[in-house]
């Protein structure tokens, strides 16, 4: 058995300039983003419920990707976007925050983890399918399902001892999908001879 991991577009998706934190006034927040096509229980939407009313207010949740109807029923504490228009305003929006957090309780290698390390934020995120696969101690935290106090205790120790940008940048390189696709080809040929 080979596996061949997910690959993303390292041009899109790297540190980017972004107005992000000054448009929504968050120049002074602790940005903890989520990003999902489809917020509910499994993508851990309760999860970020319950830390809006227990995180402290020097602290912002970012929710990409919730549509209105849901967002009115969201406490205050989050701050939600609809959609994006493209990958660079979602780029924009991962190096604006100080981590991705994805609380999901089944997934098998997010994507999204690898988006949010290839602009520079680091991962939380619970111990579940693949989701841990691409962290190691230098660029993210993983801790048990359904554990909101180890989410809160990540979410400290980021903000204390913040990883380096340039640790998760690097992470995410081995990911770049020009080599995933050249594997693809690799195992082709090998599998044709």
């Amino acid at each position: 058995v080979e596996v061949i991991n997910n690959g993303i577009d390292l041009q899109v998706f790297c540190p980017t300039e972004s107005s992000f934190r000054k448009k929504y006034q968050l120049e002074e927040k602790f940005i903890v983003l989520g990003v999902a096509f489809a917020w509910e229980y499994r993508k851990g939407l309760d999860i970020f419920t319950a830390l809006a009313k227990i995180l402290p207010q020097n602290y912002k949740i970012v929710l990409v990707g919730v549509p209105k109807d849901l967002a009115n029923t969201l406490p205050d504490q989050i701050l939600t976007i609809p959609s994006t228009n493209n990958q660079t305003e979602l780029a924009k929006i991962y190096s604006a925050a100080d981590v991705f957090l994805n609380p999901t309780r089944e997934d098998n290698f997010p994507t999204t983890h690898l988006e949010a390390l290839a602009c520079g934020t680091p991962v939380i995120t619970f111990r579940t399918g693949g989701s841990m696969e691409m962290l190691d101690d230098s660029c993210g935290i993983s801790v048990e399902k359904e554990d909101i106090h180890g989410i809160v205790d990540a979410l400290k120790h980021c903000r204390e001892t913040p990883f380096s940008k340039l640790c998760c940048v690097k992470k995410a390189e081995r990911y770049n999908m020009c080599d995933k696709y050249k594997e693809y080809v690799q195992l082709y040929e090998k599998v044709g001879d």
